[in-house]
């Protein structure tokens, strides 16, 4: 476990500096469809402190306004800007790194094929003869076969590939295995001989740049907290953000004290971590 903020001066500093966190969604927040006792404390915590929060999910079967009305089903009221999705980070890179391909063929969600037409894009159509630019894959929870080979000849022909994210599986705690997009990539691959020119979603540093950006943060000024230690902490780690664990999901406490480099800081769960920045702030106020 991390030394305590009263034995090391160090990460009480880094907490002090704190102005962003980044919040991982299921196993952070919220269990399946069951929010944390603790998560309401932490974010209203967050808005006494003056320190911002966003939401960030690999997912990208739901729109930012589908994953608000969740949000707000399970007792959280949050704005646009307080959520951050690998379709945005995909909309993102397109944006800034490829902004000649304009049309795409989209293996998503009516949800993300909406998002992504909002943004600009022009969506191509299941035929030989509509061409796109470029092959977007997220997770197609409605996968239609003729689509998953329509994707697969575009892809052959040496379109651009971009995958959303790369978890194989999504969670869930009903008796099933959701394929997730990197699953759904991994086929296409076996299919063409090629796999994803790039791959966005956590581990990609990408997602935390964008909401470095989006608030005009330095990266130590930013926490990236999540249950995961290859994507939420290594991102954390390769963008140069502070990476908290916390042991209320994937990771278990001794899968965390194994793991090199450990995070930054290892948390039992959210109220903890508020317990922590509260006694870092406390310090800073006795020390002025």
């Amino acid at each position: 476990m991390t030394a305590k903020p009263d034995s090391d001066p160090d990460l009480v500093l880094r907490l002090r500096a704190l102005q962003h966190v980044a919040l991982d969604m299921d196993g952070t927040i919220y269990s399946g469809g069951t929010l944390f006792p603790f998560t309401i404390p932490f974010l209203q915590l967050l808005e006494e402190m003056g320190i911002g929060y966003t939401f960030l999910t690999n997912n990208s079967s739901r729109s930012t306004s589908d994953y608000l009305a969740h949000l707000e089903k399970i007792g959280i009221k949050a704005s646009q800007d307080q959520l951050y999705t690998s379709t945005q980070a995909t909309i993102e890179h397109l944006e800034q790194e490829l902004p000649d391909l304009k049309r795409l063929f989209v293996l998503g969600t009516a949800s993300m094929r909406q998002e992504m037409v909002e943004a600009g894009f022009m969506l191509t159509e299941d035929t030989a003869e509509d061409e796109p630019d470029a092959v977007v894959v997220g997770f197609d929870t409605g996968l239609v076969y003729r689509r998953l080979c329509r994707a697969a000849y575009w892809i052959k022909q040496g379109k651009y590939f971009i995958a959303t994210h790369p978890d194989r599986i999504c969670p869930t705690d009903q008796p099933t295995v959701l394929v997730d997009c990197g699953a759904i990539c991994a086929a296409l691959k076996e299919a063409t001989g090629r796999g994803p020119d790039m791959t966005l979603g956590k581990p990609d540093p990408c997602m935390i740049r964008g909401i470095l950006h989006r608030h005009a943060l330095r990266p130590g000024q930013l926490a990236m907290v999540g249950d995961r230690l290859y994507t939420d902490v290594a991102m954390a780690r390769r963008a140069g953000a502070f990476g908290v664990l916390v042991l209320t999901g994937e990771t278990t406490a001794e899968q965390a004290a194994k793991h090199s480099p450990a995070p930054d800081l290892i948390v039992s769960g959210l109220d903890e971590l508020g317990e922590r920045l509260r006694e870092a702030r406390r310090r800073m106020a006795l020390e002025v």
